[in-house]
């Protein structure tokens, strides 16, 4: 399954189920098939994500070691969500929501 998150102001934003299961967790939202974020949520929801990815990235800094050792997912946090945050703030500039589908 892929999450696909759409907006008046910009394009498509499509994740895969896990990342966009993390994305929506982490601002609160309830992963389903379908949603919106609210302008109003935005600005929360963007600091959620920055927080997530400050004490992701200090997470991965912590076990690059390992994961080189053991090959893990070497795609941060930072690099899934910087393109969602980007759309959170656009939209938020522009009074647009956001919503998804699945």
């Amino acid at each position: 399954m892929l999450y696909k998150f759409k907006s008046k102001v910009d394009g498509d934003l499509i994740l895969l189920e896990a990342n966009g299961r993390k994305v929506l967790e982490i601002i609160g939202k309830t992963p389903g098939p379908q949603g919106i974020i609210l302008v109003s949520e935005m600005a929360a929801a963007i600091t959620a994500l920055q927080a997530a990815v400050v004490l992701d990235d200090a997470a991965r800094q912590a076990a690059t070691a390992e994961a080189k050792a053991h090959e893990m997912d070497t795609v941060s946090l930072h690099q899934r969500a910087k393109p969602f945050i980007n759309l959170l703030r656009r939209c938020e500039a522009e009074n647009a929501e956001v919503t998804w589908g699945t």
